[in-house]
């Protein structure tokens, strides 16, 4: 019975061990890049036709009186005019040859396509049922119409404008190096989209005084993110030397008279 014992204690020794593979492990893809790394284009110069402005949520639950989320942001959208810079932005960008880029959100009535419904900002979204298909609330401001030619991204239900839309495929199809981004909110939708870009390779531009937040005061600290060479004021021939605020900057940390 001894003899059986052992046995069976030598037996499960044998199970436990870790079976050792003598095959290599398979080469780490890096099919989530635009771009290789040799090839990315971060910090190269600015090529009108291989550019793309990406307006991200320009929608009357933002934009317009009436929306659910106007009275958060419309503080930060008149402290700059960052409404009209961007539409004369994307007339602008147009003639110039560059791709305008409209990136709305929607949700479907039930939340059943909001992908992480039980957690943060989109748990808020389902709870207050925003930016809902069908509705003005999601409709695009009348300033910010797409017009032809325009693309306008399909599908983005969470903060970033990457996952589970065409934007990928959408700026590969169109040779774009250079992504511009404006938008609603710069420490939410526009640097989770921002981040990624970067990520992917691109060169990326965040329009300082394009953007708007719930809170102004929160901009000074978001100007220190998008610094350069990430972010630049829409009238800016070329970015700030580093450690400099742009105007919008230094408007939002002035004291109020």
């Amino acid at each position: 019975s001894i003899a059986l014992l052992c046995t069976a204690a030598v037996a499960a020794l044998v199970v436990q061990q870790p079976v050792v593979s003598s095959r290599r492990s398979p080469a780490v893809m890096s099919a989530d890049r635009t771009f290789a790394p040799a090839e990315a284009k971060g910090g190269t110069s600015v090529d009108t036709k291989k550019t793309a402005v990406l307006f991200i949520e320009y929608q009357n639950e933002f934009t317009t009186e009436g929306g659910k989320l106007h009275g958060a942001v419309k503080e930060c959208m008149d402290e700059t005019g960052m409404l009209e810079k961007s539409s004369a932005l994307a007339s602008k960008a147009r003639t110039a040859g560059a791709k305008v880029f409209h990136a709305p959100i929607s949700f479907k009535e039930d939340a059943s396509d909001n992908p992480n419904k039980g957690l943060g900002i989109l748990a808020g979204c389902a709870g207050d049922k925003l930016f809902t298909e069908g509705s003005w609330n999601a409709d695009f401001h009348p300033s910010m119409q797409p017009q032809p030619g325009d693309v306008v991204v399909q599908n983005k239900r969470g903060l970033d404008a990457f996952p589970g839309t065409d934007l990928e495929a959408q700026l590969k199809a169109n040779g774009i190096e250079t992504v511009v981004l404006a938008g609603f909110l710069t420490n939410c939708c526009v640097e989770s989209t921002m981040r990624t870009a970067y990520e992917k390779g691109f060169n990326v531009i965040t329009l300082t005084d394009a953007c708007a937040t719930a809170s102004p005061r929160a901009r000074p600290c978001e100007q220190r993110l998008f610094s350069p060479p990430g972010g630049v004021p829409t009238g800016a021939r070329r970015p700030p030397r580093r450690g400099r605020r742009s105007r919008a900057a230094r408007m939002a940390c002035s004291p109020r008279r």
